[in-house]
């Protein structure tokens, strides 16, 4: 990803902004995950076609990991090594994904379609916040 596609996503030029921005929309849409799976895990578990103790489980921990990432956000310069241990986690999440998808979960059309396209916007946060740790790092 360029410089100038990364300042155009981000807003902004400024390394350690783009990358504050960028682990906020990530606690965000994390967040807001999480709050879903643990307010709706019965109707999302049969929407999907996952057991909704999992959706449960799943959102108590995308939460309290929303919250840390949104702690990060808010550093006026976030530290390399949880920025990367966010980064890291979200590859990990997204790989986790597919693996379950393949290998254990048997879910409905729906759930077909939102666990690829939850795990590679997670990948694109990933993406995102290792280009801007890069132009910290750079600076």
């Amino acid at each position: 990803m360029s410089a100038t596609q990364l300042a155009a996503l981000a807003r902004t030029t400024e390394p350690h902004t783009m990358l504050r921005r960028f682990l906020a929309l990530d606690a965000a849409g994390t967040g807001a995950n999480g709050i879903a799976y643990l307010v709706a895990s019965g109707p999302m578990g049969r929407l999907l076609g996952i057991d909704s103790g999992l959706l449960l489980a799943l959102g108590l921990f995308l939460t309290v990991y929303a919250a840390g990432v949104g702690l990060l956000a808010s550093r006026p310069q976030p530290p390399t090594l949880p920025v990367r241990a966010v980064i890291e986690l979200n590859l990990a999440w997204t790989a986790l994904s597919f693996i379950a998808l393949a290998a254990w979960l048997s879910p409905t059309t729906a759930g077909a379609v939102y666990i690829p396209v939850q795990a590679l916007v997670v990948a694109g946060f990933a993406l995102v916040q290792y280009a801007a740790l890069r132009a910290v790092q750079r600076t």
